[in-house]
């Protein structure tokens, strides 16, 4: 193998394809579409999953099931060290704080607390759910912790 073959070929700023400029440019005439058919008219645009006429794969494979993901309510999870990073000794943790501080986003059901983590610190915490050991772990720093329906 040669040294400068490995770079040989690369361009970096690439001149775009200046099409249906003529026969002299190779791409005149029919500007790089071929001839006829949808793909060489204007406003053409294959929809996803387009196979040329072929049954599409999304059809040709089995459906079954039911799946209630998207019915399911969305649970946020927070663990006790995220908390314990976030809030300084003595905070009140809400929904409300919780958003202001950037750490909720987006759509939710519930929010949920678990024991992952330690913390010296007194929390009063306000939320949806909480884990056994999150609530043993709040309540042995001093804290205290009350669910929001």
């Amino acid at each position: 193998m040669i040294i400068d073959d490995v770079n040989r070929g690369i361009i970096k700023h690439k001149a775009r394809k200046r099409i249906g400029r003529g026969p002299g440019s190779g791409n005149g005439k029919t500007a790089a579409r071929g001839h006829k058919g949808a793909g060489s008219r204007s406003g053409n645009k294959r929809r996803q999953g387009f196979e040329g006429g072929q049954t599409p794969l999304f059809m040709r494979v089995a459906k079954r099931g039911f799946n209630n993901n998207q019915f399911a309510p969305k649970t946020v999870i927070f663990n006790l060290s995220q908390l314990d990073a976030a809030f300084d000794d003595g905070a009140e943790i809400s929904l409300e704080t919780l958003k202001t501080r950037g750490l909720l986003k987006g759509k939710f059901d519930r929010v949920k607390v678990l024991g992952d983590g330690e913390t010296k610190k007194k929390f009063t915490v306000a939320v949806h759910r909480f884990s056994k050991s999150a609530e043993e772990k709040i309540v042995a720093a001093g804290g205290s912790v009350s669910r929001v329906l």
